[in-house]
């Protein structure tokens, strides 16, 4: 299977189909997108549907319905999940059709003065890492600890607004690694090197979560595989594609690709090799960075193919030494699995992953490869957890309810851990848990991986 290259596929914003395009969509109002649908699951209204939206933008593009506040709710509240897409049994694009909205819907008269203030506060922080360290710094000694835990029993926090409250919610402990990125530009691959990729880093998966970038570059090395890591590397753009904010979008993803070429080439950092692949552990940046060509109607010849780190180990497959060195997982006892007794694992598929990218057998055969793991199935796998970018900050209580469901449904599986491979959708899950008789913990596949290697526990 081929991997999609970072090459320009039109004019910056072509992605964007035109009225067109939306007049000849082939929805036929059939209604077998309403079950897999997020927003519909909650609000049970049909503006609130994708069929509903359809049908919205098509009254919009011939005259007949106004783009007034009212109606960009109905459109602000749709996850961007694009569960509809896979279960439309008409092949309409959705994806693209809710891509050709999102920019109209920033216009300033379509959201209250607090909203945009609000918006322009995330989209002025969360992309950039620095910033956000700056601002999370302070909130060390507050993050994980009985007064967080007693700040939110005591319903101070619900005091800030529901938004604020929605952020702290999602405020994990922040240990020393999240405010540094101390990595070598080049990391060797360990033993005979097979292979040279890139690896991008995240804005809020590397302050929130360092250790999942930690986990990708030991399991890499140590099958071979060398790394580049530019050490001014920013945001990839995703979180500002998925709300419309295309100016800004180009922007991060300009500046991302120019910090790998800035390292990459004759006399540079990480030498004049080519990358073969640029590896991403988000999957929602990953989405997005397979759409570059569109996004910056540009070809970065140095820097080979998008994947997410999962499909590539899968394509590319694991060493005969690595996967000699796995041992099994321990259980909550502390005993190792067996297989009588096997480590069960529930798996929550992201979003961008399944339907975004079409990801699903990948990361599954990945985890098959450590030693007395059994994966269980969510009943409602392809339902969005909530999270779906900025949606758990924009839309908190439509969100909780979406990952209570989710919660629910992976705990209900009788797993001992949930397995997350997008940083948005661990934190909304972990949040979601704390809710359950009997929460799990929510891990990246790549940390288990590495820890059956003999990485850190």
């Amino acid at each position: 299977m081929s991997l999609p290259s970072i090459a320009a596929s039109g004019s910056p914003g072509a992605a964007a189909p035109g009225a067109g395009f939306i007049a000849a969509d082939p929805c036929v109002h059939c209604g077998f997108c309403l079950p897999t649908c997020a927003s519909y699951r909650v609000l049970a209204t049909e503006m609130d549907s994708p069929r509903g939206r359809i049908h919205a933008l098509k009254a919009i593009d011939a005259g007949e319905l106004v783009l007034d506040a009212t109606v960009a709710k109905h459109f602000d509240s749709c996850l961007g999940c694009f569960a509809c897409v896979t279960a439309c049994p008409a092949g309409v694009r959705y994806d693209q059709l809710i891509e050709t909205m999102r920019p109209r819907l920033n216009a300033p008269e379509l959201r209250s003065p607090a909203q945009r203030v609000f918006r322009r506060l995330i989209f002025a922080l969360l992309p950039y890492p620095q910033r956000l360290r700056a601002l999370l710094a302070p909130l060390r000694a507050y993050a994980g600890t009985p007064l967080q835990a007693l700040a939110r029993r005591s319903g101070l926090t619900r005091l800030f607004g529901p938004q604020v409250a929605a952020m702290e919610k999602l405020l994990p402990p922040l240990p020393e690694q999240a405010f540094r990125d101390d990595w070598p530009v080049l990391v060797p691959a360990r033993g005979p090197r097979r292979r040279r990729v890139g690896l991008v880093l995240g804005c809020v998966q590397r302050v929130f979560e360092p250790g999942v970038n930690a986990a990708a570059i030991r399991v890499l090395a140590a099958n071979g595989i060398e790394v580049v890591i530019p050490p001014d590397q920013g945001c990839c753009g995703a979180m500002t594609h998925h709300q419309g904010e295309l100016a800004q979008t180009r922007e991060l993803a300009t500046a991302l690709m120019s910090s790998f070429e800035a390292v990459i080439g004759p006399g540079k950092a990480a030498g004049p090799e080519p990358l073969e692949a640029l590896l991403v552990a988000a999957s929602g940046c990953g989405h997005t960075m397979k759409s570059y060509g569109e996004i910056l109607g540009s070809r970065h010849p140095l820097l080979g193919r998008v994947a997410d780190i999962q499909e590539f180990l899968d394509e590319v497959g694991l060493s005969d030494s690595f996967q000699a060195a796995l041992r099994p997982l321990p259980h909550g006892d502390g005993t190792a699995a067996s297989a009588e007794r096997p480590l069960e694992l529930a798996y929550h598929d992201a979003c961008h992953q399944l339907h975004g990218q079409g990801l699903a057998a990948q990361p599954r055969r990945l985890l098959g490869r450590i030693p007395h793991v059994r994966i269980r199935e969510a009943t409602e796998a392809g339902v969005c957890c909530g999270s779906a970018g900025i949606y758990n900050l924009m839309q908190p209580e439509e969100a909780a309810e979406l990952g209570r469901i989710k919660a629910a449904d992976l705990s209900g599986t009788g797993a001992a851990l949930a397995v997350s491979a997008n940083i948005g959708c661990t934190l909304q899950i972990r949040q979601a848990m704390e809710g359950q008789a009997r929460p799990l913990p929510v891990l990246h596949p790549i940390e288990l991986l590495d820890r059956s290697y003999g990485g850190p526990a």
